[in-house]
């Protein structure tokens, strides 16, 4: 089992930046790839961004090319997700993820066996 905790969501203008942190617990952190995923209102759960177990590969929706960065620290059993450029779309409940699948970032869900509980970001405009 991997227990993962978001952090860092909150209310920003739009035009700002914020930094989501996961932090994980349980079995060894750098046998999965991490990624983050989104949900807002009325909507479907989407991928918005992977990182390997290495930190070696990444991979970003197109939405957030170019202003969000994922990044991770092995040693502290942490991935992060820079927000740059907010824009009211981006407002979405914003999720941690853990896939087995050790080196191939995955862009569906059910690809990804563990998840955090979520954390709110809102943009307003």
């Amino acid at each position: 089992q991997v227990q993962l905790v978001e952090s860092g969501g909150g209310l920003v203008q739009a035009g700002g930046s914020l930094r989501l942190s996961c932090a994980a617990s349980g079995r060894t952190f750098t046998n999965y790839v991490m990624g983050w995923f989104r949900q807002a209102s009325g909507k479907e759960r989407e991928f918005v961004a992977g990182i390997t177990w290495s930190g070696g590969t990444t991979h970003y929706a197109d939405s957030v090319k170019g202003r969000f960065t994922i990044s991770r620290d092995n040693a502290k059993n942490t991935v992060s997700l820079q927000m740059n450029s907010l824009k009211p779309e981006d407002t979405a409940v914003y999720y941690c993820a853990a896939d087995r699948s050790y080196n191939v970032v995955h862009i569906t869900s059910t690809n990804y066996d563990y998840w955090g509980q979520g954390t709110q970001v809102t943009v307003s405009s």
